[in-house]
C-alpha cells in the first residue's frame, strides 16, 4: 500500500531543496556585514514611539537588499518575500504577517536615500560581490538572472518604482 506523504514531510523536503537562488542568497548571507549595516542605519530608523510598532530593522534591510539584487518594485519584493521560500528564509519570516507592505518598504528605501546610506551600502555590496567573483560589473548575469543595482539618478534621489 502506497502511503501518501504528509504535509509536514513535504514541507521539510522543500525546505532542504537546494536551488541556485538559495545558494546565491547563502553567499550573500555570509558576505554582508549585517551588524555593521544595522549599526549604521539604526540611528535613522523609526523607533515606534508613536503609531505602529516598526518592523525589525534587519528584516527591512534584507528586503531592501533583495529588492535591489533582483530589481523589484516595492510591491514586487513584498510579493516575492511572501511567495518565494528562498526569499522568506533569507529574510527570516515565517508568515505573511511579518512582511511589510509596499508603502513601508518604499518609506524604508526613502529613509536610506535621504541619509545617504543606500549609495554607501550598495557600493560596499557591489565591491564584496566583485571580490568574490559573483559579479564582474554592473548588470552582469549571475546564475542566469540579471541583477541590477539601482545606481541611476532616479534611485539616488529616492524616486524608485512603486
Amino acid at each position: 500500500m502506497n502511503k501518501q506523504p504528509s504535509l509536514s514531510g513535504l514541507t521539510d523536503e522543500l525546505a532542504q531543496a537546494k536551488t541556485r537562488k538559495k545558494e546565491f542568497l547563502g553567499q550573500i548571507e555570509r558576505i554582508i556585514p549585517w551588524r555593521e549595516w544595522i549599526g549604521i542605519i539604526r540611528p535613522h530608523y523609526y523607533t515606534g514611539e508613536r503609531g505602529n510598532k516598526p518592523y525589525e530593522l534587519e528584516i527591512m534591510l534584507r528586503i531592501h537588499l533583495l529588492q535591489n539584487l533582483y530589481d523589484l518594485s516595492d510591491m514586487g519584493v513584498m510579493g516575492e518575500v511572501i511567495d518565494s521560500r528562498a526569499f522568506s528564509e533569507f529574510c527570516g519570516v515565517e508568515s505573511s504577517n511579518q512582511v511589510p507592505d509596499g508603502d513601508t518598504i518604499g518609506r524604508f528605501r526613502a529613509l536610506l536615500v535621504q541619509h545617504g546610506l543606500q549609495e554607501k551600502l550598495f557600493t560596499q555590496v557591489v565591491n564584496l560581490l566583485m571580490e568574490r567573483g559573483l559579479i564582474l560589473k554592473k548588470g552582469s548575469d549571475i546564475s542566469n538572472r540579471q541583477f541590477m543595482f539601482r545606481n541611476n539618478i532616479n534611485y539616488r534621489r529616492g524616486y524608485g518604482r512603486n
